[in-house]
């Protein structure tokens, strides 16, 4: 079997981590992956920053992935956030509805408890493309 096609690096600071991915994640790549992120959480990590700006591919499992590890990552107080997606994972996280799970959009968080207004958070850099049909008859 082939090595995957993804290579991992990870910078830490206190209880805070930049991951930067690399490559494709795939079926193949994806347990890489997994496997990097529940280690930052045993070894005391709760804000993961994941950077994909040098991600060249990513799908659903990927995806998946990534979705465990932002709820393994919240169940112990913190929080995972993607940053500059490729377009392929942009599209699934469109197609999905999911990237206020990962990407920490503003329009996609409940209303604040209580008098106070929350205030606004910048969403993080998102590469966002077209959807392409599905079918070579949808096109209009």
């Amino acid at each position: 079997m082939p090595l995957p096609q993804l290579t991992v690096n990870r910078h830490d600071r206190s209880t805070r981590a930049l991951i930067t991915l690399a490559g494709e994640i795939d079926l193949e790549s994806a347990p890489l992956v997994r496997v990097s992120l529940e280690r930052c959480l045993l070894d005391g990590i709760r804000a993961i920053d994941v950077d994909l700006t040098p991600v060249t591919f990513c799908d659903c499992s990927g995806l998946n992935t990534f979705l465990r590890a932002a709820q393994e990552t919240t169940v112990v107080g913190g929080t995972l956030r993607l940053h500059h997606p490729p377009t392929t994972l942009v599209r699934i996280l469109d197609l999905t509805d999911c990237g206020f799970l990962l990407l920490g959009l503003p329009g996609h968080l409940p209303p604040p408890l209580g008098d106070t207004p929350a205030p606004p958070l910048a969403a993080p850099p998102y590469r966002s493309a077209p959807l392409a049909p599905v079918l070579p008859g949808d096109v209009r």
